[in-house]
């Protein structure tokens, strides 16, 4: 089965009044590649995390193939990051769309700044077992 990621799509960030904000979740598939899928997040919905930080700094090893640590969000606040999965397929990250890192097994993914010079997030782990409330795109 192959798959078709639409590369570099546009998204409309213009999300005021609407009950879910963009997102786009990063996966491990059984034979340990990585994939993604966009979908949305629903706003005012209390989440199942653990803690938070913030981080200004990136180190090379983090733009090189890697998969996530843990299960989280990664809210962007600052910056344009372009990922790649195992297929070559890539997507953009910039305020107003979501990150739902969950491939922590497997090979992972890799990103780049994208016309920026910094990258400037919030890391909020999700609870062992609780929802992450991704709804997939249609």
């Amino acid at each position: 089965m192959q798959e078709q990621h639409r590369k570099n799509e546009i998204i409309d960030l213009n999300t005021e009044g609407n009950d879910n904000i963009p997102a786009i979740r990063l996966f491990s598939k059984e034979d340990g590649s990585s994939s993604f899928e966009r979908g949305s997040i629903p706003t005012l919905k209390p989440m199942n995390i653990t803690t938070f930080w913030i981080n200004n700094k990136t180190e090379e090893w983090e733009k090189n193939i890697h998969p996530a640590p843990r299960k989280q969000y990664v809210i962007t606040t600052k910056g344009k990051i372009k990922f790649k999965v195992s297929n070559g397929s890539t997507f953009i990250i910039e305020p107003g769309i979501i990150l739902l890192a969950e491939d922590t097994t497997g090979e992972g993914h890799s990103w780049e700044m994208v016309d920026s010079a910094g990258w400037e997030r919030v890391y909020l782990p999700i609870s062992e077992g609780a929802e992450n409330y991704f709804t997939h795109e249609i």
